[in-house]
């Protein structure tokens, strides 16, 4: 028998293991992606950054109005839509292509800016401009100015042609040009009585004894 009670000691071997994670380990945004799922209330979101001086009533108002005139664009986008396809049908069955529909723009927008309020006001600014130029000191001093100068060189062009008639004049009267016409005669006499008698020579008919005798004897 045991005198004396020993303790007993027992060496159990221990291991602690981590928690598992409810997420898988090759999946790392899945925790962020599930909570960016968490839905937000937007209406609490955008009654939070109301704007200030606004009663709750007010601002249920204002929204209540704003989603009635965004489903009212809608429609008016489908109708707009429909429209938009029943003319391009009645355009196609008219046979119009899209080059007369341009023309067709760009002859209405000519038309409207013609008729527009600016371009009257500009055309009456630039005849009023034109006027004033035309009346004032300077315009008219340029246009005698520019008259006298065409004057003048018309004046001087006359003057430089009749001083060459006279030189040629002068020239055909001296006794060197009719020495030398005199001699631009007697060359071409010369040249014309040598072809004349170039040519008598190839006409006349030429004797008996130029032509070889035939040979008439028997074989």
């Amino acid at each position: 028998m045991f005198t004396e009670e020993t303790p007993l000691e027992v060496s159990l071997p221990l291991s602690v293991k981590p928690l598992a994670s409810p997420f898988p380990s090759d999946c790392p945004g899945l925790l962020s992606d599930a909570m960016t799922d968490v839905p937000v209330d937007s209406a609490a979101a955008a009654r939070t950054s109301a704007p200030e001086g606004l009663t709750l009533a007010e601002e249920e108002e204002l929204r209540s109005e704003l989603a009635k005139v965004e489903e009212e664009i809608g429609t008016l986008r489908q109708v707009l839509a429909a429209k938009e396809r029943h003319c391009g049908e009645l355009k196609r069955k008219l046979g119009l292509t899209p080059l007369d529909g341009l023309k067709q723009n760009l002859s209405k927008s000519w038309h409207d800016v013609q008729v527009s309020n600016a371009y009257l006001s500009a055309s009456s600014t630039l005849e009023d401009w034109n006027e004033k130029l035309t009346q004032s000191e300077a315009y008219k001093k340029t246009q005698e100015t520019l008259s006298q100068a065409g004057q003048k060189t018309s004046a001087a062009l006359s003057n430089v042609g009749s001083v060459i008639s006279r030189k040629l004049g002068d020239m055909r009267n001296s006794a060197t040009f009719k020495s030398f016409e005199d001699r631009v005669g007697t060359i071409k006499s010369r040249v014309v009585g040598s072809r004349e008698n170039s040519t008598e020579g190839l006409h006349s008919p030429s004797g008996a004894g130029d032509k070889p005798p035939q040979d008439n004897a028997p074989f």
